[in-house]
């Protein structure tokens, strides 16, 4: 099996992230932060190390553990909502950012503007200035897209916002172990992190990184280890946003995972990057097939379709025939796909990790020139 599925989970994760899970179900399993005894403080102690590396990585000023990277949009979203105020987000965002903005609209009728990228290649300040209000406090940009690596140019975009004191969130699922992030040069308030795609994590583990300029109410409610006296939910501190127990094997996969990206950075992004201009090449090249990626954005997703088949077919013909994974369909990212005018049709994405190979990237191109040559 040929896995090309990378940018909805990464599939094989590095030998010292199944380590480090392992660890969080044999040595770290006690509750952490709930009992005083040895081992739930050794567990405590060493979420609070990795909520630390997670902060250096991104050079963040905060932390939060979440359930996923959804998990982190919503709080960011809904956590910072204003009344009769506007949000910005773009054709290039997730379901998982557009969806809480849109329930936002319709529960309190706050203003939503939707930005299309004039170029086909970035997203860019220009783009975006069109639309801001007097009442505009939060703009919100998938820095790449999980449809066709389209890049939005986030640090111009962030200066912007911080002199114009609004909230910059930036949803960092596909960038986050491509791209190195720096939030305060940057200029980015919240950045919402999936570990398990280009981090090489355990799925059911995401984080939201903030800094201390924003303020962010709770929007899960419980047991927090602390003021248990207390009915309402305390208003200090980062556990107020981790009701619950968290969930500490993913946690140390996560550390685990931050800690090879950083290693191997350099090996991984031109890997990555030498093997996406090689499928762009060959399958641009190929009769019959369009391409939806742009040749500059070299961040392993691939977007195209052979023909008007639908991508979902063409998908399970790759699978079914050729042993290959990759996912067809709209990629949980309508906007996106109505911007491309593909809602129809869908699209073909193939998605490139660290243990891809170039032998198996020509047999896919093999793959899609049988398929487009037939009739």
């Amino acid at each position: 099996m040929i896995y090309f599925d990378n940018s909805a989970s990464t599939f094989i994760k590095p030998k010292e992230v199944i380590s480090a899970t392992l660890s969080g179900l044999t040595k770290y399993s006690a509750n952490p932060g709930r009992s005083g005894h040895k081992l739930s403080v050794n567990a405590a102690t060493k979420i609070e190390t990795i909520r630390q590396k997670v902060a250096d990585f991104v050079n963040a000023e905060n932390i939060v553990f979440t359930q996923n990277c959804t998990d982190a949009l919503n709080l960011a979203i809904q956590g910072t909502y204003k009344p009769s105020g506007h949000i910005i987000c773009t054709s290039n965002d997730h379901n998982a950012s557009v969806r809480p903005i849109f329930e936002l609209q319709k529960k309190f009728g706050i203003e939503v503007s939707i930005v299309e990228p004039k170029d086909s290649e970035l997203l860019t300040l220009d783009d975006i200035l069109p639309f801001v209000k007097k009442n505009t406090y939060l703009i919100c940009v998938n820095h790449i897209s999980n449809v066709n690596g389209d890049i939005a140019k986030i640090n111009k975009i962030g200066d912007y916002c911080k002199k114009n004191n609004i909230l910059f969130l930036v949803d960092g699922a596909q960038s986050i172990g491509h791209i190195k992030i720096d939030m305060q040069k940057d200029n980015i308030d919240m950045l919402a992190i999936a570990p398990h795609k280009a981090l090489y994590s355990p799925q059911g583990i995401g984080a939201l990184a903030f800094n201390s300029n924003v303020k962010i109410k709770p929007i899960r409610y419980g047991g927090t280890g602390t003021e248990s006296e207390n009915v309402y939910q305390p208003n200090e501190g980062i556990e107020r946003f981790e009701s619950g127990t968290i969930a500490t094997p993913n946690i140390l996969g996560l550390g685990a995972g931050i800690d090879f990206v950083e290693q191997n950075f350099d090996k991984i992004k031109e890997k990555i990057e030498d093997l996406t201009a090689y499928l762009l090449f060959e399958l641009s090249n190929i009769e019959n097939v369009k391409v939806y990626t742009h040749p500059n954005n070299l961040f392993g997703v691939i977007g195209f379709n052979i023909k008007d088949y639908g991508s979902t077919e063409v998908s399970q013909t790759l699978s079914d025939k050729f042993d290959i994974c990759t996912r067809g369909g709209l990629h949980c990212a309508g906007l996106k796909h109505k911007q491309l005018g593909t809602l129809t049709q869908g699209i073909v994405r193939v998605s490139l990790s660290y243990f891809n190979t170039y032998s198996e990237c020509q047999k896919l191109v093999r793959a899609i020139k049988y398929l487009a040559s037939k009739k």
